[in-house]
């Protein structure tokens, strides 16, 4: 007897649909799929969460020293004359940044393996690539979703039957975020 369930696809289609299927659940808190997907996705869905819980606290906030081109009011670079050339203006900037501990980045990597990454389009360029933001479903999860659920131990989504569907009369759920 399998591990798993196959659900009537190829292990390449199957794992490309449940990476999608998750992904989404993650990044908007509820889908609504067929019952035996749903089990499958809250497995998968359950691991992730538990492994952002677990190194949700484990990075070092670090200060570092960057060099930034300066510019001008338009967003352009400032650029001087000097022997001659032009040369770009730099300026030295401090930032703070966290730096994952080892344990903490092999679950960010481990993550990345599961999840695809989520381009967030606004409502008024619909359809055009400008203003895109590439959503980071990782720090999402160790931002967002970990310190939610910091304090429970696992059962972190719920599913809700809803009935059959019409075409095929596949039982249809509501899996969500608790």
């Amino acid at each position: 007897m399998a591990g798993y369930r196959k659900l009537g696809r190829t292990s390449s289609q199957r794992k490309a649909l449940l990476r999608n299927q998750v992904t989404n659940l993650l990044y908007n808190g509820k889908i609504v799929t067929t019952e035996a997907k749903a089990k499958e996705i809250r497995r998968m869905a359950e691991s992730l969460i538990a492994l952002a819980v677990r190194e949700k606290d484990n990075f070092e906030t670090v200060t570092v020293t960057a060099k930034v081109a300066r510019k001008d009011k338009d967003g352009k670079r400032v650029k001087e004359v000097v022997d001659g050339k032009k040369v770009t203006v730099y300026d030295e900037v401090q930032k703070e940044i966290k730096k994952d501990n080892a344990s903490r980045l092999h679950a960010r990597r481990q993550m990345m393996k599961t999840l695809y990454t989520v381009k967030e389009v606004p409502a008024e360029n619909a359809g055009k690539k400008r203003n895109t933001k590439v959503v980071d479903m990782t720090q999402k999860l160790f931002d967002e979703i970990a310190p939610k659920y910091a304090d429970r131990n696992g059962g972190y989504t719920r599913i809700v039957k809803i009935g059959p569907r019409k075409g095929d009369a596949a039982m249809e759920v509501l899996i969500e975020l608790v």
